[in-house]
């Protein structure tokens, strides 16, 4: 295989909602009721009942010399098109040789819970399914074939939530993001019979979890005064803490049919997890009574768990040590950790020491199975390669656009910027 012979289908992107996402979804009755962009002083926010959301377009800074990435941009001028509209976004996509694409959310929070804490639960249930009608429909719709719709689910209210389950899914949607943790939310913990309907309609109906780190366990910092460089590093594996939770949860013998993704995870720490997850229950289960039947908690996870990279050399020369079937690539587009619009590159560096076979699976096929996504019939298998696709985006610009404006360089003093500073940006608490 060549690098242009890869097909692509990314299973963690990032989107930001255009100002009019609920124009074409929202009952009359409840338009009030929805958030708006309001403008001031130069910066674009999203207002929902009384209160200033952070950002709309929380770290999308593709196109961006590194330099200039930051927790900005602030207003969608400052942004690339394709951050929120549809059409330029398939443009950055075709220029990466990227054909499939999750995008979790950025304005209800990467699992939606910024419905859950609403005031006004019934209008929050009218505007989450407002949100799913328009991302199904008016962004992955406008473009068959090259999007993986993820619905957002109204966790207060268990009924409610099977309910958009299978609204979601006789609409063609097969993913839902739910927190790595939703007990630091105020949800009960994936351990209590709360969530035994919602997990009993997600296998019924074949519908995969993405559990995107930091939904619910915030990524642990050492200190206020810690560089941020530390943090960034560690984020990616702080999601072991959720992964061991949810592997030594009894629900796998109880919904032997249910899959879970760990979005954005990496996949490079898998082998000691494992290692160390088969000696704890052999060495403690005696006390501890665990019980995971006849198998072993590393075959647990690896029928059960898909693993998502970004860049993981070290991970694809250990695949010995993890399911190959398990594991598949991510874009994280428009994000700081992505490599648009060289991906093909990057991954291409990692992973042409494996077998044709591998690298199909690892760069499409096992996300096309997890995620009920066929996009060959649609769009014919010739027409999804790196090549193809970056045929098609001969005119789109892809060289990188400084001086866009919404950076504002946290220490222009070159000291180094730290944990706190970036706590201080989202939250107001002293660095």
């Amino acid at each position: 295989m060549k690098l242009e012979e890869m097909i692509l289908v990314s299973v963690d992107d990032h989107l930001v909602e255009p100002p009019d996402m609920f124009d074409r979804h929202i009952p009359m009755a409840y338009r009030d009721k929805a958030p708006k962009i309001v403008s001031s002083e130069g910066n674009d926010s999203w207002v929902y009942e009384g209160r200033r959301l952070p950002n709309i377009g929380l770290n999308a800074v593709a196109g961006r010399p590194r330099k200039e990435f930051g927790c900005e941009p602030t207003a969608y001028r400052q942004m690339r098109k394709g951050c929120w509209d549809v059409n330029a976004r398939i443009d950055d996509m075709n220029a990466n040789g990227v054909l499939g694409s999750i995008c979790f959310p950025t304005l209800p929070g990467f699992a939606g819970l910024l419905f859950s804490g609403a005031q006004d639960k019934q209008a929050a249930q009218v505007l989450l399914s407002a949100y799913n009608d328009w991302h199904i429909h008016d962004w992955c719709g406008k473009a068959p074939g090259r999007f993986i719709p993820l619905a957002i689910l109204p966790l207060w209210d268990m009924g409610a939530t099977v309910a958009e389950v299978k609204r979601v899914v006789a609409k063609g949607c097969h993913t839902v993001t739910f927190p790595d943790n939703p007990a630091p939310k105020g949800l009960p913990s994936i351990h209590d019979n709360y969530w035994d309907p919602l997990w009993t309609v997600l296998s019924d109906h074949d519908v995969a979890i993405c559990a995107h780190i930091g939904t619910g366990y915030a990524p642990p910092h050492p200190s206020m005064e810690s560089p941020i460089d530390a943090w960034i590093t560690t984020m990616p594996m702080s999601i072991a803490n959720a992964a061991a939770d949810w592997l030594f949860a009894s629900i796998w013998q109880r919904f032997p049919k249910l899959r879970i993704a760990l979005s954005e995870g990496g996949i490079g720490w898998i082998p000691y997890f494992l290692e160390r997850a088969d000696f704890t229950y052999e060495h403690h289960r005696q006390w501890t009574n665990a019980n995971f039947g006849k198998s072993r908690p590393s075959e647990v996870f690896n029928r059960h768990f898909l693993t998502c990279f970004i860049d993981d050399a070290f991970g694809l020369r250990n695949l010995d040590a993890i399911n190959s079937k398990m594991v598949a690539w991510e874009c994280d587009y428009p994000h700081s950790d992505s490599v648009w619009p060289k991906s093909p590159e990057y991954l291409w560096n990692s992973l042409k020491h494996l077998d044709d076979a591998q690298i199909d699976d690892i760069t499409h096929l096992n996300a096309m199975r997890l995620f009920s996504y066929d996009p060959f019939p649609l769009l014919g298998r010739a027409n999804c390669t790196v090549g193809a696709l970056r045929e098609q985006a001969r005119d789109v610009d892809v060289a990188e656009r400084p001086n866009l404006g919404g950076h504002n360089p946290v220490n222009p003093d070159g000291r180094p910027v730290t944990s706190g500073q970036v706590v201080k940006f989202f939250t107001g608490a002293p660095d």
